[in-house]
Protein backbone atom coordinates (compact mmCIF):
# COMPACT_ATOMS: atom_id res chain seq x y z
CA UNK A 1 0.00 0.00 0.00
CA UNK A 2 1.64 3.33 -1.38
CA UNK A 3 1.88 5.81 1.83
CA UNK A 4 1.07 8.98 0.12
CA UNK A 5 -1.97 9.03 -3.07
CA UNK A 6 -2.53 12.01 -4.66
CA UNK A 7 -5.20 11.85 -7.56
CA UNK A 8 -6.40 14.41 -9.99
CA UNK A 9 -5.20 17.20 -7.79
CA UNK A 10 -6.71 20.47 -8.46
CA UNK A 11 -5.25 23.82 -6.77
CA UNK A 12 -6.50 26.93 -7.90
CA UNK A 13 -6.11 30.67 -7.10
CA UNK A 14 -9.09 33.02 -7.62
CA UNK A 15 -7.96 36.56 -8.34
CA UNK A 16 -9.21 39.79 -9.17
CA UNK A 17 -7.77 38.96 -12.70
CA UNK A 18 -9.42 35.06 -12.61
CA UNK A 19 -8.57 31.82 -11.50
CA UNK A 20 -5.14 30.82 -11.42
CA UNK A 21 -4.84 26.96 -11.75
CA UNK A 22 -1.43 26.61 -10.06
CA UNK A 23 -1.98 22.71 -10.11
CA UNK A 24 -4.18 21.16 -12.70
CA UNK A 25 -4.86 17.65 -12.64
CA UNK A 26 -2.16 15.84 -10.76
CA UNK A 27 -1.48 12.24 -9.91
CA UNK A 28 1.41 10.50 -7.99
CA UNK A 29 2.26 8.06 -5.64
CA UNK A 30 4.37 7.73 -2.77
CA UNK A 31 6.20 4.69 -1.04
CA UNK A 32 7.21 4.19 2.34
CA UNK A 33 11.27 4.96 2.41
CA UNK A 34 11.21 6.39 -1.34
CA UNK A 35 12.77 9.60 -2.55
CA UNK A 36 10.87 11.50 -5.16
CA UNK A 37 12.14 14.50 -7.06
CA UNK A 38 9.81 17.64 -8.34
CA UNK A 39 11.22 19.44 -10.54
CA UNK A 40 10.37 22.48 -12.63
CA UNK A 41 10.35 25.98 -13.45
CA UNK A 42 9.23 28.75 -11.02
CA UNK A 43 5.52 28.50 -11.22
CA UNK A 44 5.06 24.90 -12.16
CA UNK A 45 3.19 24.44 -9.23
CA UNK A 46 5.78 22.67 -7.25
CA UNK A 47 5.48 24.24 -3.84
CA UNK A 48 1.57 24.49 -4.34
CA UNK A 49 1.44 21.14 -4.98
CA UNK A 50 3.50 20.60 -1.69
CA UNK A 51 1.00 23.48 0.42
CA UNK A 52 -1.87 21.18 -1.12
CA UNK A 53 -0.70 18.26 0.34
CA UNK A 54 0.30 19.99 4.05
CA UNK A 55 -3.18 21.79 4.03
CA UNK A 56 -1.30 24.92 4.37
CA UNK A 57 -2.50 27.01 1.14
CA UNK A 58 -3.24 30.89 2.38
CA UNK A 59 -6.23 32.64 0.28
CA UNK A 60 -7.35 33.30 -2.22
CA UNK A 61 -6.09 29.54 -3.24
CA UNK A 62 -8.00 26.33 -2.46
CA UNK A 63 -8.42 22.17 -3.11
CA UNK A 64 -11.07 22.78 -6.21
CA UNK A 65 -11.02 19.26 -6.66
CA UNK A 66 -9.44 15.52 -6.16
CA UNK A 67 -8.07 13.36 -3.85
CA UNK A 68 -5.07 13.43 -1.09
CA UNK A 69 -4.68 9.86 0.83
CA UNK A 70 -2.32 9.10 3.86
CA UNK A 71 -2.10 5.34 4.68
CA UNK A 72 -5.76 5.54 2.98
CA UNK A 73 -7.08 8.49 5.12
CA UNK A 74 -8.33 11.29 3.00
CA UNK A 75 -6.88 14.77 3.93
CA UNK A 76 -8.91 16.85 1.35
CA UNK A 77 -11.76 18.21 3.60
CA UNK A 78 -10.52 17.22 6.86
CA UNK A 79 -11.12 19.36 10.24
CA UNK A 80 -8.34 21.24 11.08
CA UNK A 81 -8.34 19.47 13.89
CA UNK A 82 -7.27 16.66 12.43
CA UNK A 83 -4.78 18.13 9.94
CA UNK A 84 -2.85 19.72 12.65
CA UNK A 85 -2.30 16.30 14.29
CA UNK A 86 -0.85 14.63 10.77
CA UNK A 87 1.24 17.85 10.28
CA UNK A 88 4.47 18.14 11.42
CA UNK A 89 3.91 14.47 13.16
CA UNK A 90 3.30 12.17 10.62
CA UNK A 91 4.03 14.70 7.35
CA UNK A 92 6.95 17.56 8.45
CA UNK A 93 7.76 20.26 5.98
CA UNK A 94 11.47 22.41 5.18
CA UNK A 95 10.91 25.54 3.82
CA UNK A 96 12.75 27.30 1.20
CA UNK A 97 14.13 30.47 3.56
CA UNK A 98 15.13 29.09 7.14
CA UNK A 99 15.25 33.14 8.52
CA UNK A 100 11.78 33.89 7.72
CA UNK A 101 10.74 29.89 8.55
CA UNK A 102 12.15 31.34 12.21
CA UNK A 103 10.83 33.20 14.64
CA UNK A 104 13.32 35.85 15.30
CA UNK A 105 12.28 36.82 18.95
CA UNK A 106 12.29 33.09 20.14
CA UNK A 107 15.29 30.97 20.85
CA UNK A 108 16.24 28.19 18.54
CA UNK A 109 16.01 25.28 21.86
CA UNK A 110 12.30 27.36 22.30
CA UNK A 111 10.90 26.49 18.80
CA UNK A 112 11.88 22.70 18.95
CA UNK A 113 10.88 22.54 21.83
CA UNK A 114 7.29 23.94 20.53
CA UNK A 115 7.31 21.50 18.23
CA UNK A 116 7.89 18.14 20.40
CA UNK A 117 5.52 19.49 22.50
CA UNK A 118 2.70 19.81 20.38
CA UNK A 119 3.12 16.09 18.49
CA UNK A 120 3.95 13.95 21.66
CA UNK A 121 3.41 13.53 25.26
CA UNK A 122 6.81 14.30 26.22
CA UNK A 123 7.06 16.03 29.44
CA UNK A 124 9.22 20.30 29.00
CA UNK A 125 12.34 18.40 30.06
CA UNK A 126 12.24 15.25 28.26
CA UNK A 127 11.44 18.02 25.20
CA UNK A 128 14.57 20.17 25.81
CA UNK A 129 16.56 17.33 26.36
CA UNK A 130 15.25 15.69 22.83
CA UNK A 131 15.73 19.30 21.35
CA UNK A 132 19.40 19.27 21.93
CA UNK A 133 19.14 15.33 20.71
CA UNK A 134 18.27 16.10 17.54
CA UNK A 135 20.34 19.57 16.61
CA UNK A 136 23.30 16.89 17.47
CA UNK A 137 21.92 14.36 14.88
CA UNK A 138 21.86 17.56 12.10
CA UNK A 139 25.37 17.67 12.82
CA UNK A 140 25.30 21.00 14.63
CA UNK A 141 28.63 21.27 17.15
CA UNK A 142 28.01 22.40 20.46
CA UNK A 143 23.60 21.69 20.36
CA UNK A 144 23.47 22.69 24.21
CA UNK A 145 25.03 26.09 23.55
CA UNK A 146 22.86 26.68 20.09
CA UNK A 147 19.61 25.69 21.86
CA UNK A 148 19.66 29.56 23.94
CA UNK A 149 20.55 31.24 21.02
CA UNK A 150 18.41 33.13 18.48
CA UNK A 151 17.89 32.82 14.81
CA UNK A 152 20.35 35.96 13.72
CA UNK A 153 22.91 34.25 15.87
CA UNK A 154 23.52 31.35 13.58
CA UNK A 155 24.72 31.09 9.80
CA UNK A 156 22.71 30.14 6.82
CA UNK A 157 23.56 26.72 6.91
CA UNK A 158 23.02 26.21 10.64
CA UNK A 159 19.07 27.39 10.39
CA UNK A 160 18.75 25.27 7.72
CA UNK A 161 19.84 22.04 9.71
CA UNK A 162 17.67 23.47 12.78
CA UNK A 163 14.40 23.71 10.11
CA UNK A 164 15.49 19.84 9.55
CA UNK A 165 15.70 19.12 13.09
CA UNK A 166 12.57 20.58 13.49
CA UNK A 167 10.94 18.42 10.92
CA UNK A 168 12.13 15.50 11.75
CA UNK A 169 11.50 15.95 15.47
CA UNK A 170 8.32 13.90 15.93
CA UNK A 171 10.04 11.41 13.35
CA UNK A 172 7.36 11.75 10.10
CA UNK A 173 7.05 9.53 7.82
CA UNK A 174 6.86 12.39 4.81
CA UNK A 175 9.41 14.94 4.62
CA UNK A 176 9.08 17.35 1.95
CA UNK A 177 11.93 19.93 0.97
CA UNK A 178 11.03 22.95 -0.36
CA UNK A 179 14.22 24.16 -2.39
CA UNK A 180 16.33 23.16 0.93
CA UNK A 181 19.41 24.42 -0.36
CA UNK A 182 18.47 28.08 -2.26
CA UNK A 183 19.90 30.03 -0.10
CA UNK A 184 22.51 28.57 0.30
CA UNK A 185 26.62 28.15 -1.35
CA UNK A 186 27.69 25.05 -2.90
CA UNK A 187 29.53 23.66 0.24
CA UNK A 188 26.44 24.09 2.57
CA UNK A 189 24.05 22.58 0.09
CA UNK A 190 26.66 19.33 -0.57
CA UNK A 191 26.54 18.94 3.38
CA UNK A 192 22.57 19.75 3.70
CA UNK A 193 21.76 17.65 0.68
CA UNK A 194 24.45 14.20 2.18
CA UNK A 195 22.83 14.84 5.73
CA UNK A 196 18.97 14.61 4.27
CA UNK A 197 20.29 11.38 2.72
CA UNK A 198 21.90 9.84 6.09
CA UNK A 199 18.73 10.51 7.69
CA UNK A 200 16.42 9.03 5.46
CA UNK A 201 18.32 6.07 5.70
CA UNK A 202 18.72 6.31 9.16
CA UNK A 203 15.17 6.81 10.07
CA UNK A 204 13.57 5.19 6.75
CA UNK A 205 11.00 7.90 5.76
CA UNK A 206 9.86 9.23 2.26
CA UNK A 207 11.40 12.36 1.23
CA UNK A 208 9.84 14.29 -1.34
CA UNK A 209 12.34 16.86 -2.58
CA UNK A 210 11.06 19.81 -4.49
CA UNK A 211 13.63 21.81 -6.49
CA UNK A 212 14.79 23.59 -10.09
CA UNK A 213 17.91 22.04 -10.15
CA UNK A 214 18.32 18.76 -11.83
CA UNK A 215 21.96 18.46 -10.36
CA UNK A 216 20.09 18.09 -6.63
CA UNK A 217 17.99 15.29 -7.31
CA UNK A 218 20.20 13.31 -9.90
CA UNK A 219 22.03 12.45 -6.46
CA UNK A 220 19.47 11.79 -3.89
CA UNK A 221 16.02 10.61 -6.11
CA UNK A 222 14.51 7.48 -7.19
CA UNK A 223 11.97 8.58 -9.09
CA UNK A 224 11.31 12.30 -10.51
CA UNK A 225 8.64 13.68 -11.56
CA UNK A 226 8.79 17.02 -13.88
CA UNK A 227 6.54 19.29 -13.49
CA UNK A 228 5.29 22.28 -15.88
CA UNK A 229 2.53 24.56 -15.81
CA UNK A 230 0.41 22.56 -12.90
CA UNK A 231 0.50 19.38 -14.99
CA UNK A 232 2.94 16.43 -14.89
CA UNK A 233 4.55 16.17 -17.86
CA UNK A 234 6.93 13.30 -17.46
CA UNK A 235 7.52 10.67 -14.51
CA UNK A 236 10.25 8.16 -14.00
CA UNK A 237 13.50 6.67 -12.68
CA UNK A 238 16.09 8.96 -12.12
CA UNK A 239 18.12 7.01 -15.27
CA UNK A 240 14.56 7.28 -17.26
CA UNK A 241 14.56 10.75 -16.90
CA UNK A 242 18.09 11.56 -17.05
CA UNK A 243 19.24 9.40 -20.16
CA UNK A 244 16.42 8.44 -22.30
CA UNK A 245 13.79 12.15 -21.52
CA UNK A 246 11.01 11.42 -23.65
CA UNK A 247 9.45 15.29 -22.95
CA UNK A 248 10.18 18.19 -24.81
CA UNK A 249 10.87 20.08 -21.84
CA UNK A 250 12.36 17.53 -20.16
CA UNK A 251 14.97 17.80 -22.85
CA UNK A 252 15.28 21.24 -22.85
CA UNK A 253 16.07 21.27 -18.85
CA UNK A 254 18.44 18.91 -19.49
CA UNK A 255 20.32 21.17 -22.35
CA UNK A 256 20.81 24.06 -19.94
CA UNK A 257 22.42 22.06 -17.51
CA UNK A 258 26.25 23.27 -17.69
CA UNK A 259 28.36 20.77 -18.93
CA UNK A 260 31.84 20.48 -17.25
CA UNK A 261 33.68 18.07 -20.01
CA UNK A 262 32.65 20.50 -22.95
CA UNK A 263 34.16 24.17 -21.94
CA UNK A 264 33.31 25.75 -25.42
CA UNK A 265 29.94 24.59 -25.67
CA UNK A 266 27.48 27.67 -24.98
CA UNK A 267 24.49 26.96 -22.98
CA UNK A 268 20.95 26.25 -24.36
CA UNK A 269 18.11 28.07 -22.63
CA UNK A 270 14.29 26.78 -23.46
CA UNK A 271 13.14 30.04 -25.58
CA UNK A 272 10.24 31.99 -24.86
CA UNK A 273 8.43 32.86 -21.41
CA UNK A 274 6.63 30.70 -19.00
CA UNK A 275 2.70 30.25 -19.53
CA UNK A 276 0.40 32.53 -18.36
CA UNK A 277 -1.85 30.53 -15.98
CA UNK A 278 -4.55 32.90 -15.72
CA UNK A 279 -5.32 32.37 -19.77
CA UNK A 280 -3.63 28.72 -20.29
CA UNK A 281 -3.39 27.81 -24.02
CA UNK A 282 -5.75 25.17 -25.74
CA UNK A 283 -3.58 22.05 -26.06
CA UNK A 284 -0.54 21.41 -24.52
CA UNK A 285 1.12 24.59 -22.90
CA UNK A 286 4.35 24.18 -23.73
CA UNK A 287 3.74 23.95 -27.08
CA UNK A 288 4.50 28.09 -27.96
CA UNK A 289 8.19 27.29 -26.38
CA UNK A 290 8.31 24.09 -28.46
CA UNK A 291 10.67 23.80 -31.26
CA UNK A 292 8.76 20.59 -32.39
CA UNK A 293 5.36 21.48 -31.72
CA UNK A 294 2.80 20.04 -34.21
CA UNK A 295 -0.71 21.29 -35.15
CA UNK A 296 -2.33 19.20 -32.88
CA UNK A 297 0.16 20.05 -29.70
CA UNK A 298 -1.97 23.53 -29.90
CA UNK A 299 -5.23 22.39 -29.87
CA UNK A 300 -5.45 19.24 -27.45
CA UNK A 301 -3.93 18.30 -24.49
CA UNK A 302 -1.60 15.25 -24.24
CA UNK A 303 -2.20 12.49 -21.31
CA UNK A 304 0.55 10.54 -19.70
CA UNK A 305 1.60 8.01 -22.46
CA UNK A 306 3.48 4.55 -20.80
CA UNK A 307 6.47 4.67 -23.02
CA UNK A 308 8.27 2.08 -21.29
CA UNK A 309 7.42 0.33 -17.61
CA UNK A 310 7.28 3.34 -15.51
CA UNK A 311 8.43 5.54 -17.55
CA UNK A 312 5.09 8.40 -18.60
CA UNK A 313 5.36 10.66 -20.57
CA UNK A 314 2.48 13.41 -21.55
CA UNK A 315 3.61 14.44 -25.08
CA UNK A 316 1.79 13.86 -28.69
CA UNK A 317 5.20 13.09 -30.50
CA UNK A 318 5.37 10.21 -27.92
CA UNK A 319 2.13 9.06 -29.35
CA UNK A 320 3.40 10.05 -33.15
CA UNK A 321 6.29 7.87 -32.78
CA UNK A 322 4.75 4.93 -31.53
CA UNK A 323 1.67 4.69 -34.38
CA UNK A 324 5.16 4.98 -37.18
CA UNK A 325 6.27 1.90 -34.80
CA UNK A 326 2.99 0.68 -35.58
CA UNK A 327 2.67 0.05 -31.80
CA UNK A 328 -1.50 1.62 -31.96
CA UNK A 329 -2.19 -0.43 -29.05
CA UNK A 330 0.56 1.81 -27.02
CA UNK A 331 -0.66 5.01 -28.70
CA UNK A 332 -4.28 4.30 -27.86
CA UNK A 333 -3.64 3.75 -24.44
CA UNK A 334 -2.64 6.89 -22.59
CA UNK A 335 -2.72 7.33 -18.27
CA UNK A 336 -2.31 9.95 -15.67
CA UNK A 337 1.35 9.98 -14.41
CA UNK A 338 0.51 7.45 -11.65
CA UNK A 339 0.39 3.82 -11.12
CA UNK A 340 -2.80 2.51 -10.67
CA UNK A 341 -4.60 1.29 -7.13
Amino acid sequence: MSLLKVRNLRTSFFTDAGEVKAVNDTSFDVEPGQVLGIVGESGSGKSVTAYSIMQILSHPGRIVSGSIKLRGRELVGCDEKTISSIRGNVISMIFQDPMTSLNPVFTIGNQLEEAILLHTGRTKEEAAARAVEMLELVGINEPEKRVKQYPHELSGGMRQRVMIAMALACEPDILIADEPTTALDVTIQAQILELMKDLQKKLGMAIILITHDLGVVAGMCDEIIVMYAGRIVERGTVDMIFYAPKHEYTKGLLRSIPNSSVQKERLKPISGSPVDLLSMPDGCAFAPRCDNAMKICLSQVPEGMEVEPGHISACWLNVLEAIKRGDNATAGETQTPAKEE
